[in-house]
């Protein structure tokens, strides 16, 4: 069984990701794409509240299962696009035990730090400042196979780009290089 594609997009909270992700799954005709994304598994846990430890354990185990989960969903033919936030140094370094680089895309989703917080204002529905806690976090670990800025291409930009980019990617691909 061949493994499937992997189309995974980095960004900060508010980059612009899902809206790319829902675009790529929309435009893309040469498989069957499913779109996972990090906040719909935060959205599947309990709404009880937790202390800071209990709370820090939950998401790291959530991101952990999460990560899991686009590994089994490709290693049985499924393309994905993965909509994600490597704000933390493990994040990535577990993406890299359980996904296999060569099927991996890694797209660098940027925005430009005051239309992130605008962004998130209007969306109401995260902790301000967010996007700015994470700004020097998620793009760190160096190189991607392509980068796209949300300020100055729309979604359908961006997702039209990794489009016609997907069947040239590098091989090796960036995945199979970062740090």
């Amino acid at each position: 069984m061949t493994s499937g594609r992997i189309i995974f997009l980095n960004g900060t909270s508010s980059s612009g990701k899902s809206s790319i992700a829902r675009e790529l799954v929309d435009i893309l005709d040469d498989g069957v794409f499913f779109h996972l994304a990090v906040d719909g598994f935060n959205a599947m846990r309990s709404k009880r509240e937790l202390g800071t430890e209990e709370l820090d354990a939950a998401l790291r185990r959530t991101r952990m299962g999460f990560h899991r989960s686009i590994a089994a969903m490709a290693e049985v033919g499924n393309d994905i696009v993965v909509d994600h936030v490597l704000s933390e140094p493990w994040r990535l370094l577990d993406c890299l035990t359980v996904l296999r680089p060569e099927d991996v895309l890694f797209v660098g989703v940027h925005c430009p730090l005051d239309e992130l917080a605008r962004r998130e204002q209007a969306r109401g529905d995260r902790t301000p400042g967010l996007a700015a806690h994470q700004y020097d976090l998620v793009h760190r670990h160096g190189d991607y196979d392509l980068e796209c800025d949300t300020s100055t291409a729309s979604p359908r930009e961006c997702a039209q780009r990794i489009k016609e980019f997907l069947p040239n990617r590098p091989r090796p691909t960036a995945f199979a290089d970062v740090t």
